[in-house]
Protein backbone atom coordinates (compact mmCIF):
# COMPACT_ATOMS: atom_id res chain seq x y z
CA UNK A 1 0.00 0.00 0.00
CA UNK A 2 2.71 2.27 0.68
CA UNK A 3 6.48 2.47 -0.04
CA UNK A 4 9.18 4.78 0.61
CA UNK A 5 8.00 7.31 -2.09
CA UNK A 6 4.80 7.75 -0.73
CA UNK A 7 1.16 6.45 -1.38
CA UNK A 8 1.00 3.81 -4.35
CA UNK A 9 -2.98 4.56 -6.04
CA UNK A 10 -1.79 2.77 -8.84
CA UNK A 11 0.95 1.48 -10.64
CA UNK A 12 1.76 4.80 -12.71
CA UNK A 13 0.41 7.39 -9.91
CA UNK A 14 2.05 7.57 -6.34
CA UNK A 15 1.16 10.58 -3.93
CA UNK A 16 4.33 11.66 -2.54
CA UNK A 17 4.30 11.44 1.46
CA UNK A 18 5.06 15.12 1.24
CA UNK A 19 1.64 15.86 0.35
CA UNK A 20 0.24 13.91 3.65
CA UNK A 21 0.87 14.34 7.32
CA UNK A 22 0.04 12.38 9.65
CA UNK A 23 -1.35 12.93 13.45
CA UNK A 24 -1.61 10.75 16.02
CA UNK A 25 -4.08 11.18 19.14
CA UNK A 26 -6.02 9.55 22.03
CA UNK A 27 -9.33 7.43 20.42
CA UNK A 28 -12.65 7.26 22.02
CA UNK A 29 -14.51 3.57 22.83
CA UNK A 30 -13.12 0.98 24.30
CA UNK A 31 -10.07 -0.01 24.66
CA UNK A 32 -9.62 -0.37 28.66
CA UNK A 33 -6.48 1.57 30.58
CA UNK A 34 -4.97 1.37 26.73
CA UNK A 35 -7.09 4.01 25.65
CA UNK A 36 -5.86 6.47 28.10
CA UNK A 37 -2.21 5.57 27.70
CA UNK A 38 -1.95 4.87 24.02
CA UNK A 39 -2.51 7.90 20.89
CA UNK A 40 -4.10 5.37 18.18
CA UNK A 41 -6.41 7.25 16.41
CA UNK A 42 -4.92 8.63 13.10
CA UNK A 43 -6.16 11.75 11.22
CA UNK A 44 -4.57 11.54 7.68
CA UNK A 45 -4.29 14.98 6.48
CA UNK A 46 -3.72 14.90 2.21
CA UNK A 47 -2.79 18.39 0.73
CA UNK A 48 -5.53 18.57 -2.29
CA UNK A 49 -4.74 21.79 -3.32
CA UNK A 50 -0.78 21.75 -3.50
CA UNK A 51 -0.92 18.43 -4.64
CA UNK A 52 1.23 17.60 -8.05
CA UNK A 53 0.12 14.06 -8.48
CA UNK A 54 -3.53 15.01 -9.38
CA UNK A 55 -4.53 17.04 -12.82
CA UNK A 56 -7.02 19.87 -12.53
CA UNK A 57 -10.23 17.73 -13.36
CA UNK A 58 -9.05 14.64 -11.25
CA UNK A 59 -8.73 17.79 -8.37
CA UNK A 60 -12.26 18.76 -9.11
CA UNK A 61 -13.62 15.24 -8.89
CA UNK A 62 -11.86 14.68 -5.62
CA UNK A 63 -13.22 17.90 -4.09
CA UNK A 64 -16.38 16.94 -4.56
CA UNK A 65 -16.06 13.54 -3.71
CA UNK A 66 -14.83 14.38 -0.35
CA UNK A 67 -16.90 17.24 0.32
CA UNK A 68 -17.36 16.21 3.85
CA UNK A 69 -14.06 15.45 4.73
CA UNK A 70 -12.07 18.89 3.51
CA UNK A 71 -11.09 21.42 6.45
CA UNK A 72 -10.93 24.59 6.07
CA UNK A 73 -7.43 24.73 3.92
CA UNK A 74 -8.77 22.88 1.17
CA UNK A 75 -6.73 18.97 2.83
CA UNK A 76 -8.62 16.01 2.31
CA UNK A 77 -8.88 14.98 6.15
CA UNK A 78 -9.30 11.18 6.84
CA UNK A 79 -9.75 9.81 10.79
CA UNK A 80 -9.34 6.26 11.60
CA UNK A 81 -9.98 4.82 14.55
CA UNK A 82 -11.38 1.09 13.70
CA UNK A 83 -8.51 -0.80 15.88
CA UNK A 84 -7.27 -0.62 19.03
CA UNK A 85 -3.42 -0.72 17.05
CA UNK A 86 -1.70 2.79 15.42
CA UNK A 87 0.03 1.27 12.80
CA UNK A 88 -3.20 -0.67 11.02
CA UNK A 89 -5.50 2.81 11.76
CA UNK A 90 -2.70 4.40 9.96
CA UNK A 91 -3.14 1.67 7.00
CA UNK A 92 -6.84 1.83 6.91
CA UNK A 93 -6.79 5.87 6.55
CA UNK A 94 -4.55 5.36 3.87
CA UNK A 95 -6.24 2.95 2.21
CA UNK A 96 -9.45 4.78 2.32
CA UNK A 97 -7.50 8.16 1.05
CA UNK A 98 -6.30 6.19 -2.01
CA UNK A 99 -10.03 4.04 -2.84
CA UNK A 100 -11.26 7.74 -2.48
CA UNK A 101 -8.65 9.04 -5.11
CA UNK A 102 -9.33 6.03 -7.30
CA UNK A 103 -12.80 6.88 -7.30
CA UNK A 104 -12.14 10.52 -8.26
CA UNK A 105 -9.70 8.89 -11.52
CA UNK A 106 -12.64 7.93 -13.17
CA UNK A 107 -13.89 10.19 -15.87
CA UNK A 108 -17.47 10.15 -15.87
CA UNK A 109 -19.03 9.47 -19.66
CA UNK A 110 -20.93 12.41 -21.15
CA UNK A 111 -24.17 12.62 -21.25
CA UNK A 112 -25.67 11.78 -24.88
CA UNK A 113 -28.89 14.30 -25.23
CA UNK A 114 -32.16 11.75 -26.69
CA UNK A 115 -35.36 12.46 -27.48
CA UNK A 116 -38.22 10.37 -26.72
CA UNK A 117 -39.91 8.35 -29.42
CA UNK A 118 -42.80 9.01 -30.89
CA UNK A 119 -44.33 5.65 -29.71
CA UNK A 120 -42.91 6.53 -26.15
CA UNK A 121 -44.71 10.07 -25.94
CA UNK A 122 -48.07 8.04 -27.38
CA UNK A 123 -47.75 5.92 -24.68
CA UNK A 124 -47.69 8.92 -21.93
CA UNK A 125 -50.73 10.65 -23.34
CA UNK A 126 -52.60 7.74 -23.50
CA UNK A 127 -51.82 6.65 -20.23
CA UNK A 128 -52.31 9.83 -19.16
CA UNK A 129 -56.05 10.05 -20.46
CA UNK A 130 -57.03 6.57 -19.02
CA UNK A 131 -55.76 8.25 -15.72
CA UNK A 132 -57.62 11.17 -16.32
CA UNK A 133 -60.87 9.25 -17.31
CA UNK A 134 -60.14 7.09 -14.06
CA UNK A 135 -60.71 9.77 -12.01
CA UNK A 136 -63.30 11.50 -13.62
CA UNK A 137 -65.56 8.50 -13.03
CA UNK A 138 -64.95 8.90 -9.53
CA UNK A 139 -67.58 10.78 -7.63
CA UNK A 140 -70.24 10.77 -10.11
CA UNK A 141 -73.12 9.06 -7.85
CA UNK A 142 -76.63 9.89 -6.68
CA UNK A 143 -76.88 11.94 -3.28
Amino acid sequence: MTGSAGLLIRSDLIIPERELSVRASRASGPGGQNVNRVSTKIELRFDLPGTSALDAGCKARLRRLAEGRLDADGFVVIVSQVTRSQSQNLEDAKARLAELIRAALVVPKRRKKTRPTRASKERRLDQKRRQSQKKQGRGQGDD
